[in-house]
């Protein structure tokens, strides 16, 4: 008997589509997806769900529980280009553009980056790891826990944050008032690393890359981690929260978030052609079978 093939998992990915910080309104519409609001869009009306879903089961006790569950490191081992490959069944429904797997999105980065970085191979390939930390998606995981714009939790809800404050109005931490003043269960300016942000492929890839020892530089794994906390690098809030070492993550940030955001097109890259030269970065920064 054939063997069947899997479907791809459909990836509605947030982040991809809806841009409401002021630090995206000055950009043209050519370089970017069309982030409006269309109650008649099917797409955008499951990005309003995963968002909704997503605001109302992400709470402090959550986020503790995902952390105990996936930084155990003990569901999967596997190479990191094995892992990469996975990404070919993986696909963005929330991309308005194009339909192609995860895969090639880590591929456009890259090269965009290689283009323009020529001598920094750490961070062609900080470019095409960025988003394997999705992997997630394939043990179970709901795509609120895996895709989107992250937040801190365990205090107030920022404005900036997409939908805002009212759609966490299901979310009982809303209510808690350990949790729902300015500084909730933190102290003033005790830094991004103290503060606990909801959970996904950031920080659980972030967590992977510490625990299987990678060779990547100190700011390829703080661009990795806080990539889609948008509410902070573009929304401009939490600042109270914040501290000197995070100015300088804030840079790293921007540095990396041109690449992510604006180099999907129509052009795919020949990626069996290009598998050489990264097959060496992953084997100089992260060798070997790791756990996941």
């Amino acid at each position: 008997m054939a063997a069947q093939v899997k479907p791809p998992i459909s990836m509605i990915d947030p982040s991809q589509l809806l841009r409401p910080e002021p630090t995206f309104h000055d950009k043209p519409l050519e370089a970017f997806r069309d982030y409006s609001v269309d109650d008649a869009d099917p797409i955008k009306e499951r990005v309003r769900r995963t968002y909704y879903a997503m605001h109302t089961n992400v709470t402090v006790d959550l986020v503790n529980q995902k952390r105990e569950k996936w930084l155990k490191f003990n569901h999967f081992k596997s190479t990191v280009k094995d892992a990469l490959i996975k990404l070919n069944d993986l696909v963005d429904e929330s991309d308005p553009d194009t339909n192609l797997p995860n895969i090639v999105h880590g591929f456009q980065t890259a090269e965009r980056i290689r283009q323009d970085r020529p001598d920094d191979d750490w961070f062609h390939l900080t470019g095409l790891i960025h988003d394997l930390g999705k992997v997630m998606a394939f043990y179970g995981e709901p795509q609120w826990c895996v895709v989107g714009d992250t937040f801190p939790v365990g205090c107030q809800w920022a404005d900036s944050i997409v939908y805002g404050p009212e759609s966490f109005k299901d979310n009982p931490d809303s209510y808690n008032p350990k949790y729902n003043t300015k500084y909730g269960m933190y102290e003033p300016h005790c830094g991004l690393d103290s503060l606990l942000i909801s959970w996904s492929h950031d920080e659980y890839f972030y967590q992977f890359l510490k625990h299987n020892k990678s060779k990547l530089p100190e700011k390829a794994l703080y661009m990795i981690r806080y990539h889609s906390l948008y509410p902070w690098h573009a929304g401009g809030d939490y600042r109270h929260l914040t501290n000197a070492k995070d100015e300088q993550i804030l840079n790293w940030v921007h540095e990396f978030n041109k690449y992510d955001l604006y180099t999907k097109s129509a052009k795919v890259p020949d990626i069996e052609a290009l598998w050489p030269y990264y097959e060496k970065l992953i084997e100089k920064y992260i060798p070997g079978i790791c756990e996941w």
